[in-house]
């Protein structure tokens, strides 16, 4: 199910949107203000973003040779926290540039309302992405 919904539903479009924005706030998360709060953990998180980065790589080129080929998704099974993760930054970013308006949150998510949009469409990405583990 979980395969179908990525590509003949159009799922890949919210999954790449939010694996595009994982990879850019692993990119700039030293400028992030929660890292800021958490000084003394600061170059373990740095160190650990750097480690997440080519996985997020990797995840993209998946979802887009899935696309030629749904048989390659179902290899996405044990990947199903991964993408869930990077729905669920995705998400949270979202709140907080609306919330907090701090600067590095609404340069992170870019267009706020357009990002708003993509709250339902998340909640259905990581119900449908669960049905690749059932």
């Amino acid at each position: 199910m979980g395969a179908i919904y990525l590509k003949d539903e159009g799922g890949y479009e919210i999954v790449l949107k939010s694996l595009k924005h994982y990879k850019k706030r692993l990119r700039s998360i030293e400028d992030s203000p929660e890292l800021k709060e958490v000084a003394a953990m600061a170059p373990l998180l740095t160190q650990q973003a750097m480690k997440t980065y080519p996985k997020v790589i990797e995840m993209i080129q998946k979802i887009q040779d899935g696309l030629g080929d749904i048989k390659s998704f179902s290899n996405l099974s044990e990947d199903v926290s991964f993408l869930e993760k990077a729905l669920s930054c995705y998400e949270s970013d979202i709140h907080k540039a609306e919330n907090t308006k701090h600067e590095y949150f609404l340069k992170l998510v870019g267009d706020v309302t357009d990002a708003k949009n993509d709250l339902g469409t998340i909640k259905i990405a990581l119900n449908k992405i669960k049905q690749f583990s059932e």
